[in-house]
């Protein structure tokens, strides 16, 4: 399976400034893995040491929070639509 996969800002710079790229997978933990090795280092700011998504990262597959569905074991299909979306904190 293939899928769009949108790039934060922020990790633009492990997709050569890329907003947008394709990843293969038919689980979002595949989809990831298949960034890395695409793009080294990507995984690192999607995952923590243990290999969960990291607190402050949402991660939507075709608009449907993952925390919410099967996490990491989402599956994905031909042509889905992944958001990677760290989350925004701070105030006075």
């Amino acid at each position: 399976m293939s899928a769009n996969v949108r790039i934060p800002t922020i990790l633009r710079t492990y997709t050569g400034g890329a907003a947008e790229v394709t990843a293969e997978g038919s689980t979002l933990a595949e989809v990831i893995a298949d960034l890395e090795e695409n793009h080294a280092g990507i995984s690192a700011r999607i995952l923590d040491d243990t290999g969960k998504l990291r607190r402050f990262v949402n991660v939507y597959v075709n608009d449907d929070d993952v925390r919410f569905a099967d996490g990491l074991g989402t599956a994905i299909k031909d042509g889905a639509s992944v958001s990677i979306i760290p989350a925004v904190a701070g105030g006075c």
